[in-house]
């Protein structure tokens, strides 16, 4: 009996083990650096290392970025057990001397795998292989996973990407749960229980018209979010050349109101003054890293024109001004108006503007309100974001 009652507590144990995730993770939106945008397979234990050098020489770490993520192309086989090998030829010392050589510095490293039976550019996935890579992982002292899903023909994306997860927490490492499913399975409407955060679009692309294109992707997901939970509209592309600075801003300012992971994409070892000054933009930054957990929304449409609002610990709240047209816009803005927007869209907020200062986060000083109502010129392909920050 005391025999059948152990193999029934074990059972439980087992049962419980599985089917979980760590969830003291990603309370804010994740914020590090990935290979991918600039360097694609160009990646190397230099690479990296230097990239994980500058982050920290460029301000970019004492602005909150943490995550060092080398993405596809490091692997190049399995062993006679099945074992991950990293390539010898670009990781010589392999992987666990750079995950060690990323956290001397104060930093956290991540690693990139597939769940299907390659990766996207052909190297071994990890479809069959969850729990012995997830074990691997966390020896190498991995604190990150972005999951492919590339060459799963006719895998399910939930039970896929829950039988990773479930490795992962039975490796008993907390590591970060990134699933890069592009959107097509829906897993906002299920993710929340697997990982911490999810792709909910195909790939961005260095483009004003993407960047925008995804940006409409995001409108109704917002309830989906939230405190280890959140929509991945892809990486950053800040400073990569394919768009202008203002659209730079205006890119950077939208994630941030979407509560988006901050994963910059350049080569952080040659960024521009102006490329700098947004990535490292503290007060831009703080809408995304907000402890409410709040995604925004759109609450104004006007074609060319949106107004798109955040709520905010503290009873206060941001409101980002876009300008998708190819012409400057004087707009009339009612600050009273916005500040009193729920996110219901049908009921007010008793909220009094008498209460707030308004603070331009680009310009970084207090609007001058003479009146609620101002009227704002925006640039082309721009944007004006300001915080009602409680007196």
């Amino acid at each position: 009996m005391k025999k059948l009652i152990l193999l029934i507590v074990v059972a439980l144990f087992v049962l419980n083990a599985s089917g979980q995730k760590f969830d003291q993770l990603a309370k804010t939106p994740p914020m590090g650096w990935n290979s991918w945008n600039k360097f694609a397979c160009n990646v190397s234990e230099q690479l990296i290392m230097r990239m994980a050098d500058e982050m920290v020489s460029s301000g970019m770490q004492d602005a909150g970025y943490q995550y060092i993520v080398i993405d596809d192309c490091w692997a190049i086989a399995r062993d006679e057990n099945g074992e991950i090998i990293a390539d010898k030829e670009h990781f010589p010392h392999g992987i666990k001397y750079l995950v060690d050589y990323i956290h001397s510095k104060g930093l956290k490293f991540g690693i990139y795998s597939c769940a299907g039976t390659k990766t996207c550019n052909g190297r071994p996935g990890g479809c069959g292989h969850e729990f012995q890579d997830a074990r691997t992982y966390a020896r190498w002292g991995v604190d990150y996973l972005k999951y492919d899903w590339c060459n799963t023909t006719t895998q399910n994306a939930k039970a896929s990407y829950a039988t990773m997860r479930d490795g992962l927490f039975t490796a008993g490492r907390p590591i970060v749960f990134s699933l890069c499913e592009w959107g097509s399975a829906k897993p906002w409407e299920w993710a929340k229980e697997v990982g911490h955060l999810w792709r909910t679009t195909g790939d961005i692309v260095d483009r004003w018209d993407a960047m925008v294109d995804i940006l409409d992707k995001e409108r109704d997901l917002a309830k989906y979010a939230g405190p280890g939970h959140w929509n991945d509209p892809d990486m950053l592309e800040v400073g990569n050349g394919g768009m202008t600075t203002e659209e730079y801003k205006a890119h950077f300012s939208l994630w941030c109101m979407l509560a988006a992971p901050l994963i910059a994409g350049n080569d952080l070892g040659s960024m521009s003054t102006e490329t700098k000054e947004i990535l490292t933009n503290g007060e831009i930054i703080a809408l995304d890293q907000d402890t409410l957990g709040k995604q925004g929304f759109c609450c104004r449409d006007n074609g060319d024109y949106e107004i798109w609002v955040k709520k905010l610990a503290n009873k206060e709240k941001a409101a980002c001004l876009l300008n998708r047209s190819d012409e400057e816009k004087e707009v009339e803005v009612d600050f009273s108006m916005i500040l009193k927007v729920n996110d219901d869209y049908w009921t007010l907020e008793p909220y009094k503007l008498d209460d707030y200062k308004v603070r331009d986060l680009w310009e970084h000083k207090e609007v001058n309100m003479v009146n609620t109502t101002i009227y704002v010129k925006i640039p082309p392909h721009s944007v004006k974001v300001y915080r009602f920050v409680k007196k």
